[in-house]
């Protein structure tokens, strides 16, 4: 039996003490202000806005109104926000992250059938991120217009404001290659500042009535929401309101890079300044529902409206920061979103780079250009803000209800608390459904965009899940121990040269004694590969964040590794540098010998030798035994695997030596009919020729043309039925088969030899007789 290894005590503390909860502070108390809560902190811009044109406009806004929509306002925030998010989701962390993934990556062992709220919830919540940025950033610029001086600029065409958000977008997406650990140490106070502004100006402008602080009592909420005479958008009117807590997902998906213990300080204030705000404004709509010339604005916004005029340079200014701010928190919240979903195997390797040092910091470049070019083309597309927010919301609705699944089932199965996790289910279920099927109205208005952006990932997320799958069913593993002889004999064979000190080859197979038929195949029979030592490499990514472990079986042998490096979900794969760390840990402890370096640029010669990667890549056959359905799924796959660019770079070994091998997908075939064997003869009658043995002649039965049997091959040629394309390209193919048969004597006849039923059988048996 093999040695195996593990890493060290050290490493593992060292994991525990990364995954360790980020305490309290004041310094992180204003981090978490300027992290997570950029995207609910910037909807009173346009919540009240979208429920009040939705209601009628200005005029309609009666006092009873006023209030309903405020109270509905104010207690979705605190039912959705504080109770479901703050008060029950954040308990469900994963070594302290937080988001669906994570959530999913608690649950997953609960049910098979998780993983689909998750791919679904996943994939909305990106689909809304693309819309977050557009809808903030235009909802900001068009506050220019309640400036005498910039309307005057500006006035109604809109194409200005397109232009000035889709440069500030520009702008916003192409800072992110450098990484924005500079500016988000500004995030925190520019958000203080933002969130003080808020409770300040609604604050002052409450005292205009003092009546809506009534909307403190639900009831007056539900009364609003269910008389037609107040409510003329009916439970329609669900779909506006529920922009006041699209950012609460976000809040949970932000948990990890700043600690609970720091959300749950700050969002008190951050609640109370958004409720003085909605206040403030609900009380402005009350001081000026009579007035006809605000009623005829186009576009009239009461968060910018309810400032005196030399104050509002200063809103827009500061608004257009926050949304900045808030576009620029969903933008990285996103790569962090892919990355754990490619951890999970959720989606396709990207190459992810690491510009700063700045924890959860990321840059996908694949991913920023996607959403740079989806943000400008909602931008061009909806143009205004009121056409946004008429879409905007339906998608997080989608997530919020994936989400209250998986908590419930979390509740139910990893905490054991039957008692609570039903009506958890129920009242959240109920409000979310509302909510849902509210914003169903908004599909028509502009919601399909952000429904067709979300059934696009989920599609790439189910090709890619269940391509993987397939790829698994095709797989056969062979036991290493039988084939140890011929790796060492192959070692020791002078007469091939060497490849490299260590050939690796990374494998999916999670076995510590087994090897993927195909990387054996590749080492001895397609072309044989000589190295001192051979890696066979799995990475596993581990539940927990930021595992950093690894295991390695050796066979009895100082020159065959099976190795297996556990990684935290949120762990850069950087494989190269890993294993350069293993290796120098088995010459440490006698596993393998020294690899000195003959020649080197370093004064000390490193004991470790140099590597060289294969890649195994599996290409689609057409005698596989596989579905029609789960050929294309495999196809499918493959195209987004050429999109998303070369292994090399998902393992982080763009400057390592790597090879690339092309193997078949298949271990099952097809049964193919067997060919019998005719003496020339038979086969010349069967082709339509006669044999006349008096005139030692062949005679075509069809034409009764007399062909000789030298000449019988050109009767093919003629009798062989051409039409215009084939006519099109013969003389192309006769040059060529001329030049094949003046200039080539042979030619690379290598081929992967397919695996029968049969074949399985005889290695069944061959296994059970050992």
């Amino acid at each position: 039996m093999g040695v195996s290894r593990a890493a060290e005590p050290s490493t593992k503390k060292r994991s525990s003490a990364k995954s360790a909860s980020i305490p309290l502070s004041a310094a992180m108390i204003l981090v978490t202000l300027g992290v997570v809560y950029g995207d609910i902190g910037t909807s009173p811009m346009y919540t009240l806005k979208a429920i009040m044109s939705g209601n009628g406009g200005l005029t309609t806004m009666s006092q009873d109104v006023v209030i309903g929509a405020l109270s509905l306002v104010i207690w979705t925030m605190t039912l959705i926000t504080t109770v479901k998010y703050v008060l029950v989701a954040m308990k469900a962390d994963n070594h302290n992250e937080g988001g669906i993934f994570a959530l999913y990556s608690l649950v997953k062992r609960c049910a098979k059938w998780l993983i689909i709220p998750a791919m679904v919830g996943g994939a909305a919540l990106l689909a809304d991120g693309i819309l977050t940025p557009a809808v903030t950033v235009t909802t900001a610029i068009e506050g220019l217009r309640t400036i005498p001086f910039f309307h005057g600029i500006i006035g109604d065409n809109q194409n200005v404001v397109v232009f000035i958000t889709i440069a500030i977008l520009c702008v916003l997406f192409a800072m992110q290659r450098a990484g924005t650990s500079m500016i988000g140490k500004a995030f925190g106070p520019i958000m203080t500042i933002w969130f003080l502004y808020l409770g300040i100006v609604g604050l002052v402008n409450v005292g205009a009535d003092l009546n809506v602080f009534r909307a403190l009592n639900p009831l007056r909420g539900i009364t609003f929401l269910f008389d037609g005479n107040l409510n003329k958008a009916g439970l329609m009117v669900l779909g506006n309101v529920f922009l006041c807590t699209t950012g609460a997902e976000a809040l949970y998906s932000d948990m990890g890079h700043v600690g609970k213990a720091n959300i749950y300080a700050s969002w008190p204030f951050v609640k109370a300044c958004l409720i003085l705000n909605y206040l403030g404004q609900g009380a402005w709509i009350l001081a000026n529902n009579t007035n006809a010339e605000l009623a005829g604005l186009h576009e009239l916004n009461p968060f910018f409206q309810m400032l005196p005029e030399n104050l509002r340079v200063f809103a827009v200014v500061l608004s257009t920061f926050a949304a900045i701010i808030a576009s620029q928190a969903l933008i990285t919240g996103s790569y962090s979103i892919i990355s754990e979903a490619i951890r999970l195997n959720l989606m396709p390797h990207m190459r992810i780079a690491y510009p700063s040092e700045t924890k959860g910091q990321i840059y996908i470049p694949l991913v920023n250009n996607i959403m740079w070019v989806s943000c400008i083309g909602v931008v061009l597309y909806f143009r205004s803000s009121s056409h946004m927010e008429a879409a905007y919301g339906l998608a997080i609705t989608v997530t919020m209800l994936m989400t209250t699944m998986l908590l419930f089932t979390y509740l139910m199965r990893v905490r054991k608390r039957k008692v609570a996790a039903w009506p958890f289910l129920l009242f959240f279920m109920a409000i979310e459904l509302a909510f849902f099927f509210s914003s169903l109205t908004k599909f028509l208005h502009g919601g399909y965009v952000t429904v067709v952006i979300a059934a696009l990932i989920f599609v790439v997320m189910y090709i890619w899940r269940r391509g993987t799958a397939i790829e698994r069913t095709q797989s056969v593993y062979l036991p290493t121990k039988q084939y140890i002889d011929q790796l060492a004999e192959l070692r020791q064979d002078d007469e091939i040269p060497y490849l490299a000190d260590n050939l690796v080859f990374l494998t999916n197979d999670s076995s510590p004694d087994r090897l993927d038929r195909d990387i054996l195949y590749s080492i001895l029979d397609k072309r044989p590969k000589r190295a001192r030592a051979y890696f066979f490499l799995n990475i596993q990514v581990t539940d927990e964040p930021y595992t950093h472990e690894f295991s390695v079986n050796t066979f009895g042998t100082d020159f065959i590794f099976k190795v297996q490096i556990r990684l935290g979900f949120r762990v850069n794969q950087r494989v190269n540098e890993y294993l350069y760390q293993i290796v120098e840990k088995l010459v440490q402890d006698n596993m393998i010998a020294p690899q000195h370096h003959k020649y080197s640029i370093y004064k000390k010669k490193s004991s470790v030798g140099d590597f060289r990667f294969c890649l195994v890549r599996k290409v689609p056959s057409s005698s596989a035994d596989i579905s029609t359905f789960d050929r294309n799924i495999i196809n499918a796959k493959y195209i987004i695997r050429r999109v998303c660019g070369s292994p090399a770079h998902w393992y982080g070994l763009q400057n390592s030596s790597v090879i690339f091998e092309y193997v078949p997908l298949f271990a099952r075939t097809k049964r193919q009919h067997t060919l019998d064997y005719v003496e020339l003869p038979d086969a010349l009658r069967r082709a339509g020729l006669a044999y006349d043995e008096n005139n030692d002649e062949y005679v075509a039965l069809r034409t009764g043309r007399r062909v000789q049997l030298d000449d019988a091959e050109k009767y093919f040629d003629e009798e062989e039925d051409v039409d215009l394309f084939d006519a099109a390209v013969r003389k192309a193919h006769d040059d060529e088969a001329r030049y094949v048969e003046d200039s080539i004597i042979g030619g690379d006849t290598a081929v992967f030899r397919p695996v029968s039923a049969d074949d399985e059988e005889d290695e069944s048996t061959e296994e059970n007789e050992d």
